[in-house]
């Protein structure tokens, strides 16, 4: 598939709802976090999907949002899926905490910038 012929939206959407999960996996704080292998798995496995997705998602998008760390989110993927034995869980609650907020915000003004385009035909 062409790059233009992609729609985008699907892949914010699987955004969104990975964003979302993990804050509810994550509403425990931080000492829950870690004391909890359970949550660490999942917001590991929801920060790999939101890697996947941006990797997906069309580079006329990112091109027209450069303020969105698109190369940070794919590289955290890289990290937790090929060196899943290695995975620093200070740095992954630190990209939640800190990071994942900001994420969220860029998330929602581009998923309402796509929401009002027209579908793309296949």
């Amino acid at each position: 598939m062409r790059d233009d012929q992609k729609d985008n939206r699907v892949y914010f959407w699987h955004i969104r709802d990975a964003i979302n999960r993990i804050e509810q996996f994550t509403q425990g704080g931080r000492e829950q976090f870690f004391r909890s292998e359970m949550v660490q798995g999942a917001v590991v496995w929801n920060l790999g999907i939101i890697g996947e997705a941006v990797r997906q998602v069309t580079a006329s998008l990112k091109a027209s949002h450069p303020g969105v760390p698109w190369q940070q989110v794919i590289s955290m993927r890289n990290r937790l899926v090929h060196e899943y034995f290695n995975v620093d869980l200070e740095l992954v609650w630190n990209v939640v905490a800190i990071e994942l907020p900001h994420l969220k915000a860029q998330v929602e003004v581009i998923l309402e910038e796509l929401e009002g385009q027209p579908d793309v035909e296949p």
